[in-house]
C-alpha cells in the first residue's frame, strides 16, 4: 500500500473567498446563516433560514463549458482551480490517465431539477427541455463537468450518499492512490442551496425553525437549545497524491491521510446510531494503526439535530471519553450536505496549521444528552497534529477520515 497525502485544497463557501477567507471568517466567529427571502411563499415550509453564497466570477469559465453547469458545478470548477494551484500541480499531467476525479453530492443540481419539472409538467412537453438542462440535473454533474473542463482522463466517479458524499469521495480517492491505480485524485463534494433541499429535511422535522427571526443563532451543534439543521451550499475539494509523487515535485503537502472507514448503523433509515458511529471511528483508527489517545482533535459532523448530535456525542464518548477536543463548524456555515466533509476537513487542517481551533459557534450550554465529551466552547490554542473527521447520512451511513498534519 502506497502512502497518500493531501497536496492541495480548494473551497468555495459562504464565509469568504477561498480557504484564507473561510479561515478568516471562522477565526472571527462569523455566521453565514440568514433568513432566505421568498421562502415564506412555500406553503408548509417551516425553516426559512439558510447559508447561501454569492456566485462570483463564473464568466471566467468559457461559455462552451459553462452551458452544462449549474451552480454546484461552477462551485466545483472554482474549488478545483484553487486545489490545483495550491498543490502547484502541472496541468499537463491531468490528461495522462494517471489523475482521477471523484466528486459527490446529495443529488444533481437542485435548481436545474426544479426548473426542468416546472418547464415540462404543465404541458407535458419534453421538447421544451434542452440538453444542457439535463446535464445540470445529472447526479454526477459536478464530477462530469470538472473532469471535462480540466481534461482529466483517469478514473472519474461520483459518490452519492447524502451528507457523507464528500468523505466517501475522499475515501475512494485514497483507495485509488494507495493501490497505485492513480498518482493523484481530485476529490470532495459540491452542493447548492434551494428550498426543495431544505424541504426534504423539513418534512422529517430535522430543520431549525425556531430561529427564523434570529438566523445567526442557529444551528446550535450539541447545544441544549438546538432545534435542527440549517442547509448551506458550497464546494470543498482536495488533491490526494501519492507521497513519492508529491515529494518528487518538491512540494510540501498539507497532511498525510492515515486511515478511513465507512459503514452503516443498520437500524434506521433517517437517524444516526451511536454504535455505528463508534465502530466507524474505531475501524478508521485500526486502518491508521492508531489508538484513540493518538488523536488530537475530532471534527464532528454535529448538524444541530436533536437525535443526530446526541448519537454522535455518545459514539465519541464511548471511544474517546472526555480527553479529546470536539469541534463543529456548522454553526458558522450551515450544513453544506454532500460538500460538508471536505469543506470542514479543509477548514480544520487550516486551523490546525494556524494553531487555533475556533469555538463551536452557538454552543453555549451543551445538552445533557451530549455530555461526556470535551466540547470546544472557546478558541483552543495548541499544537494539533492528528484529526479525525466524522460524517453521517441518511440510511445510517457513516464515514470517518484520519489525517496527520505535515510541516506545511
Amino acid at each position: 500500500m502506497k502512502r497518500a497525502v493531501i497536496s492541495g485544497m480548494g473551497v468555495v463557501t459562504a464565509l469568504g473567498d477561498g480557504l484564507d477567507g473561510l479561515l478568516e471568517g471562522l477565526h472571527a466567529g462569523q455566521s453565514a446563516v440568514q433568513r432566505m427571502p421568498g421562502w415564506e411563499d412555500y406553503k408548509g415550509l417551516r425553516s426559512l433560514v439558510g447559508a447561501p453564497l454569492q456566485l462570483k466570477n463564473e464568466k471566467a469559465i468559457p461559455r462552451r463549458n459553462r452551458r452544462s453547469m449549474g451552480r454546484m458545478s461552477i462551485y466545483a470548477v472554482q474549488a478545483a482551480e484553487q486545489a490545483l494551484a495550491d498543490a502547484a500541480f502541472d496541468r499537463e499531467q491531468l490528461s495522462g490517465g494517471r489523475v482521477g476525479c471523484v466528486i459527490g453530492s446529495t443529488m444533481g443540481g437542485a435548481q436545474a431539477l426544479t426548473e426542468a419539472f416546472e418547464i415540462m409538467i404543465p404541458e407535458r412537453d419534453l421538447s421544451l427541455l434542452n440538453s444542457m438542462k439535463f446535464f445540470q440535473c445529472l447526479s454526477h454533474t459536478a464530477a462530469m463537468n470538472v473532469s471535462q473542463y480540466l481534461g482529466i482522463t483517469g478514473y472519474v466517479a461520483a459518490t452519492c450518499a447524502a451528507c457523507v458524499s464528500s468523505l466517501q469521495a475522499i475515501g475512494l480517492g485514497l483507495d485509488l492512490v494507495r493501490s497505485g491505480r492513480q498518482d493523484a485524485v481530485l476529490c470532495g463534494g459540491s452542493e447548492e442551496l434551494h428550498p426543495t433541499v431544505t424541504a426534504t429535511f423539513d418534512i422529517l422535522f430535522a430543520t431549525s425553525s425556531g430561529f427564523n427571526d434570529n438566523p445567526r443563532e442557529t444551528p446550535r451543534p450539541f447545544d441544549s437549545r438546538r432545534d435542527g439543521l440549517v442547509c448551506g451550499e458550497g464546494c470543498g475539494l482536495v488533491l490526494i497524491e501519492e507521497y513519492e509523487h508529491a515529494m518528487a515535485r518538491g512540494i510540501r503537502p498539507w497532511a498525510e491521510i492515515l486511515g478511513y472507514d465507512t459503514n452503516a448503523g443498520g437500524t434506521h433509515v433517517s437517524q444516526s446510531n451511536r454504535d455505528g458511529l463508534r465502530i466507524c471511528m474505531a475501524n478508521a483508527l485500526r486502518d491508521a494503526d492508531l489508538k484513540p489517545e493518538n488523536v488530537d482533535l475530532i471534527s464532528a459532523h454535529a448538524t444541530g439535530t436533536l437525535q443526530g448530535d446526541a448519537e454522535e456525542a455518545g459514539g465519541i464518548a464511548d471511544l474517546f471519553g472526555e480527553d479529546t477536543p470536539v469541534s463543529g463548524l456548522k454553526g458558522h456555515l450551515g450544513h453544506t450536505l454532500g460538500a460538508s466533509g471536505a469543506i470542514e476537513l479543509a477548514a480544520t487542517l487550516g486551523m490546525m496549521r494556524d494553531g487555533v481551533i475556533c469555538a463551536t459557534r452557538n454552543l453555549h450550554t451543551p445538552g445533557k444528552d451530549c455530555a461526556g465529551i470535551r466540547h470546544v466552547t472557546d478558541p483552543l490554542e495548541n499544537h494539533f497534529q492528528t484529526v479525525i473527521k466524522n460524517g453521517s447520512a441518511f440510511g445510517g451511513i457513516n464515514a470517518a477520515l484520519i489525517c496527520r498534519l505535515m510541516n506545511h
